[in-house]
């Protein structure tokens, strides 16, 4: 897995500056972009260890006697 990198949000100025809020915007979006591919990853990993689990249960179920 990749490492996890740190980034400090810009300190803010006593006035408003433009520039600096496109590149807190764009550092805190980036952020909620990797999250969303890392929640996904996991959902994804999930899935597929569940449907394993479930396949290997049938497979152990199909030669039990029923009744």
């Amino acid at each position: 897995m990749a490492d996890i990198k740190t980034l400090a949000l810009p300190t803010p100025n006593p006035e408003y500056n433009s520039d600096d809020e496109a590149v807190t915007r764009r550092i805190l979006e980036q952020t909620i972009e990797d999250l969303n591919v890392k929640i996904t990853r996991v959902q994804r990993l999930q899935d597929t260890m569940t449907s394993k689990a479930m396949k290997r249960h049938q497979f152990l179920l199909m030669g039990a006697k029923h009744g």
